[in-house]
């Protein structure tokens, strides 16, 4: 009796997760070892991000992740929480593409930040939405976090200022 008990319980509380963003296409899987609950785990090879729950859980989510020589690995925070945030495009991005705007504000369909944004200490990354939806599960960006719009929306709420992310190879 104990164990259905335990059970049900786990069921329900594994429901409401998923309950505050119904278009969500997160996955609830096991959680990769050797991070604490709460942190974010991006893997890189697998083109997946990983939000652990505790308890041998996890939240995962498709992503897309640095092209070729645009990968990264380490150790960072989300340092800012952005809701439809305009988009300056880096130096880099800018010789690539000479004819961006130097700016595309919140919410154009142009804009590749999609929804919402969360900045990483230290450079100029970002766990973001995307305008081109078709990209995710690839190797795409310059270094970026890309997820899909309802997806981003989902972990924004999930996460604060200071949640730890580790960005792996394997």
């Amino acid at each position: 009796m104990l164990r259905k008990f335990a059970v049900t319980a786990a069921t329900l509380a594994l429901g409401s997760i998923f309950a505050t963003a119904a278009l969500a296409r997160p996955d609830l899987v096991h959680s990769p070892a050797g991070f604490s609950a709460g942190s974010i785990v991006v893997k890189t090879n697998e083109r997946r991000l990983y939000l652990v729950l505790g308890d041998g859980y996890a939240v995962r989510y498709p992503v897309g992740v640095g092209k070729p020589g645009k990968q990264w690995a380490g150790s960072t925070r989300i340092d800012g929480k952005y809701r439809n945030p305009a988009w300056s495009p880096p130096a880099e991005v800018k010789r690539d593409k000479p004819s961006i705007p130097d700016v595309i504000e919140g919410g154009s369909p142009r804009n590749p930040m999609g929804v919402a944004a969360m900045t990483l200490s230290g450079g100029e990354y970002a766990i973001h939405g995307t305008n081109v939806p078709n990209s995710i599960g690839g190797y795409v960006s310059y270094g970026c976090i890309r997820m899909f719009n309802q997806d981003i929306s989902d972990l924004y709420e999930r996460v604060s200022v200071g949640t730890p992310v580790y960005v792996t190879s394997r």
